[in-house]
């Protein structure tokens, strides 16, 4: 028995990759603070993670 079908690990793939991207997105861009949804590291990488899940 499989423990994850494709389809879950292609999804964990985008939600890890999205996550990433939104860390680096906070480091770079919104370190400052100045972004409202983003202002926080563990927000950025939640928002990320939900939309490279979401996009893949």
């Amino acid at each position: 028995m499989k423990i994850l079908s494709k389809k879950r690990f292609v999804s964990l793939i985008g939600a890890f990759t999205g996550g990433v991207a939104g860390y680096l997105y906070y480091y770079f861009i919104c370190s400052t603070g100045n972004c409202a949804i983003t202002s926080r590291p563990f927000s950025s990488i939640l928002y990320g993670a939900i939309m490279g899940c979401l996009l893949v």
